[in-house]
């Protein structure tokens, strides 16, 4: 009898397209990529020939939406069509646990209220959308590269990224997928943009920019589903291993880590080695400033150092037609700025060279200016009987108090977050705005509010109050969090 786990674990991941083995005897020719890697042909075949009679069954009650989710005893499927054709299928095992019954048999019992559809099929459209920005769509690479070149991405990529997710942390936010978002006043936030409008007027390559302070954005040129996207790989990959404290964002449970492997050779990129205390600036001739690069140049003083950096798809038009661009990265006191360069070409030295000199100063100058205006307007009051998560669907937006920014927890219990996520999927399915208020076994309440395309969740820690007081505390904490937000009462 197989070992009992207490999270959830992977069984299988896989790819295929049923329009690649069409005939008897070719079926393995669908199969495009295949987690564990290990499995015999048979394995293989027959769980994908078994997805298939899914679909085509499910399309004879829902032409248009397919099979999304099957539940079994010891496991949950999920499916995402995400291409024409192209169908990406991940089975989760249950969490179980290993009970005697009555007359004395072991048993496993198990958990499958663990296992939320909603938040494992968003884990599921991520990673499709987080092989999208490195590698672009599936059609793009078999018009390129054929099927064989596909099959080796395919592998190249999801070997690397699965094992990185963190599957029993899936939370509310990995739904959300949102930004968290800084607010300056108009002062600060005109010279940020005229510095962008300057940056990119100067330098013809760079097509696309984004400003982001810490872990927060600040502007961004690209389109709202790929700028969630990229914050992704940014927030959870890119700068905790950079910055090794300085910048910690807010944990996820699909942080990929081997996002810093080099795409093409597959070794891992080093933290950043430029020197902070403005050497780069002062060695091109430049004003001295604190500036770096956090890929690209390894070391800007060296004019034969190695260039190494991910490219990147974006869509910008809107339709289907996808941008190929270098992803720059530099970074001065908690400000980074991100580059999208003309993909024609990788930069030179000399491009890097001129960037960081004219870059560096500027950044730095504009970090201290955000500093000082972040620290004249810092809150000290908390209230800590309150635990709220915030999201603006029309903007992407989110703020979370559930989730630490310090540690990889979150501050209230899984079955507060599973309840969350249970009030989430409630509001999706009825697409109306309201209010639900739950209090729990434990004496908490809970509250989801969704109004005009928001949704508030708020955790409050006050046995001994009633609905009434509880609204009371929740119409404080909106008008305290979110005085300029307009929420239907």
């Amino acid at each position: 009898m197989a070992t009992p786990e207490a999270v959830p674990v992977l069984k299988n991941f896989f790819v295929y397209n049923p329009t690649l083995g069409p005939r008897e005897g070719e079926e393995h020719k669908k199969i495009l990529y295949y987690l564990p890697e290990d499995a015999d042909i048979d394995t293989k075949v027959r769980a994908v020939g078994l997805c298939e009679a899914m679909v085509q069954f499910t399309k004879t009650f829902s032409p248009n939406m397919p099979c999304e989710v099957v539940h079994t005893l010891k496991t949950r499927q999920f499916y995402v069509n995400p291409e024409p054709d192209y169908w990406i299928v991940m089975t989760v095992l249950l969490p179980c646990k290993k009970v005697t019954s009555k007359d004395g048999k072991a048993l496993f019992e198990y958990k499958e209220e663990d296992i939320q559809d909603t938040l494992y099929q968003s884990v599921l459209e991520l990673a499709y959308q987080m092989f999208r920005l490195f590698h672009g769509p599936f059609v793009y690479i078999r018009k390129h590269h054929d099927v064989e070149g596909l099959m080796h991405t395919l592998q190249h990529f999801f070997s690397k990224y699965l094992p990185q997710i963190r599957w029993h942390q899936v939370d509310l936010l990995d739904v959300f997928n949102g930004l968290s978002f800084l607010p300056l006043d108009k002062n600060v936030f005109l010279r940020v943009q005229s510095f962008i409008n300057l940056l990119e007027s100067s330098f013809s390559q760079i097509k696309h920019t984004v400003f982001m302070f810490t872990d927060q954005l600040v502007w961004s040129g690209l389109e709202q589903e790929d700028m969630r996207v990229l914050y992704k790989y940014l927030t959870t990959s890119l700068f905790p291993v950079c910055f090794k404290g300085e910048i910690v964002a807010a944990p996820s449970s699909s942080n990929p880590d081997w996002l810093l492997v080099n795409m093409t050779s597959g070794t891992k990129s080093s933290p950043p080695t430029a020197s902070r205390s403005g050497a780069g600036g002062a060695a091109t001739g430049g004003a001295p400033h604190q500036g770096q690069f956090l890929n690209g140049p390894k070391n800007i003083q060296d004019p034969s150092t190695a260039i190494k950096m991910p490219r990147i798809f974006v869509n910008t038009t809107g339709g289907d037609q996808m941008e190929e661009h270098n992803l720059l990265v530099y970074h001065a006191l908690g400000a980074t700025v991100c580059f999208m360069i003309d993909g024609s070409s990788p930069p030179s030295y000399e491009f890097c060279k001129r960037l960081d000199t004219f870059v560096g100063p500027h950044l730095s100058s504009l970090a201290k200016m955000i500093t000082d205006y972040l620290q004249g307007r810092r809150s000290t009051t908390s209230d800590v009987q309150h635990r709220y998560i915030y999201f603006n669907h029309m903007n992407l937006a989110q703020k979370s108090s559930v989730h630490s920014r310090k540690a990889p927890f979150v501050t209230i219990s899984q079955d507060l977050m599973r309840l969350l996520a249970d009030i989430n999927s409630d509001f999706k399915r009825s697409n109306l705005d309201g209010e639900t208020v739950i209090k729990t076994m434990t004496d908490c309440w809970v509250v989801g509010r969704r109004s005009d395309q928001r949704e508030f969740f708020v955790v409050l820690n006050q046995k001994n109050a009633n609905l009434i007081e509880i609204s009371e505390e929740v119409k404080k904490l909106s008008a305290t969090n979110f005085n300029n937000i307009f929420f239907l009462d």
